[in-house]
């Protein structure tokens, strides 16, 4: 079994677990997705990059959006001042996360991250 995402209008609608065979019957678009891909990267079980094929950059979940030119399924967009960043297709914010161990939130107002207190 394969799953697969229905998207309407570049937008993933529905995601399903099914054989192509049952796919092949389905009406609208459905478009092939993989569990074990993340931000360009495909997982093996034991959560470890394997080396695989990553399929369309990320698995599809409802309300995502289908990019038909580059082949890609990527989240919402989290801020307005976040960009897609390819070959992940994943949003970042225009700031990298501090890296001190310290716990931060996005604060959109003054585009930085606030340390959690």
């Amino acid at each position: 079994m394969s799953y697969f995402a229905k998207v309407e209008n570049g937008i993933v609608q529905e995601v399903i677990s099914a054989e192509q065979a049952f796919i092949d019957n389905q009406s609208g678009t459905w478009i092939q997705t993989s569990y074990n891909t993340r931000g360009g990267i495909h997982y093996g079980a034991n959560g470890q990059p394997d080396g695989g094929i990553a399929l369309r950059a990320n698995f599809a979940s409802i309300g995502y959006t289908y990019d038909s030119v580059n082949d890609v399924f990527y989240g919402l967009q989290p801020y307005p001042s976040w960009t897609i960043s390819a070959p992940t297709w994943i949003w970042e914010a225009p700031v990298p996360y501090p890296n001190d161990g310290q716990r931060y939130v996005w604060d959109e107002k003054t585009k930085s991250w606030v340390k959690i207190s």
